[in-house]
């Protein structure tokens, strides 16, 4: 039901039309795949998990002067029990989170002009840990961005046609911890996700699942070194709802469970609206920060509810 789709033959030149049929069908489908060949060292993933287990671990007093609560451009530590991704049912996730975005010095003037999601990455002070993710940031946001390559020309479009809107884009990475339990309440409620693309790395452990249409929930495989793909509501916009970006959620895991998420969101003023050769437009036309925006003011839950 979610392919295994070989990077390699898209970036090598070897089955790139091949690679672009599997690409389509799949996001038109599921609107997840599994992707590997994709040239992410091994040893750099180990090191983000290794950091990112040293930074869960620290005393909440120690994590919260990093709090995203308190900054306006999704960055900083979001602590357990901040988040309601289920805005249905407003039940609360049972995780907690570290946000990072494009690198941007203070004085920068994307900062200082106050451009939306243009400010200052919040570090904890661990060694090691602003120069492990960086690195990493940098590595998949160019294999997220390169895969709109083969987006683009699977829509009939030319190879280059979303780099312009991809120069500086409002990427996240996002770290993710949740608890060990026992089998109550959910790890992340049932949501679908904002940007264009999202690149998951996961430790094995079980736990998320995905609606495809018209269907029921069913498990992610796990395939080692492989991300999870899927396609979010902004994409699925810009497509005029011809790709799926699909409900998923992750169960409240018997063990302890983290995963290193990277959303691909294009850049603050992208303007997104029905690409050309996808019929009538469904939506008006809006930019990638005024969506983003919209979708991050409707998942904190009320602080009096924390």
């Amino acid at each position: 039901m979610i392919p295994v789709l070989d990077w390699s033959r898209f970036a090598g030149g070897t089955d790139m039309d091949g690679f672009v049929a599997d690409l389509g069908k799949a996001a038109r489908g599921p609107g997840f795949f599994l992707l590997s060949g994709h040239g992410v060292s091994e040893a750099l993933v180990a090191d983000v998990f290794a950091q990112a287990d040293t930074f869960f671990a620290l005393p909440e007093a120690q994590k919260a002067p990093l709090s995203i609560l308190n900054n306006p451009h999704n960055r900083g530590w979001a602590q357990m029990g901040s988040e309601s991704l289920d805005e249905t049912s407003g039940q609360v996730d049972q995780k907690e989170a570290f946000n990072i975005g494009l690198d941007l010095s203070a004085d920068d003037p994307r900062v200082l002009s106050g451009e939306p999601f243009r400010g200052v990455n919040l570090w904890p002070d661990l060694p090691g840990f602003k120069e492990t993710l960086l690195q990493y940031f940098d590595s998949v946001q160019n294999l997220g961005v390169s895969l709109h390559k083969a987006v683009a020309r699977d829509l009939g479009l030319a190879e280059d046609h979303f780099a312009p809107s991809f120069s500086a884009p409002m990427s996240t990475l996002r770290l993710l911890s949740y608890p060990a339990s026992a089998g109550e309440g959910i790890g992340a409620g049932a949501h679908t996700d904002y940007g264009a693309v999202t690149l998951l790395m996961t430790d094995g452990e079980p736990g998320l699942q995905v609606q495809p249409r018209g269907g029921d929930w069913i498990d992610v495989p796990h395939v080692a070194g492989a991300y999870v793909v899927n396609i979010g509501d902004c994409l699925m916009r810009w497509s005029n709802d011809i790709y799926a970006s699909t409900p998923h959620r992750v169960l409240a895991p018997k063990k302890a469970r983290k995963s290193i998420a990277f959303f691909l969101d294009p850049n603050p003023d992208a303007v997104v609206s029905a690409l050309p050769g996808t019929g009538a437009p469904k939506y008006p036309p809006v930019t990638g920060a005024e969506y983003l925006r919209s979708r991050l003011d409707a998942t904190y839950a009320p602080k009096e509810a924390k």
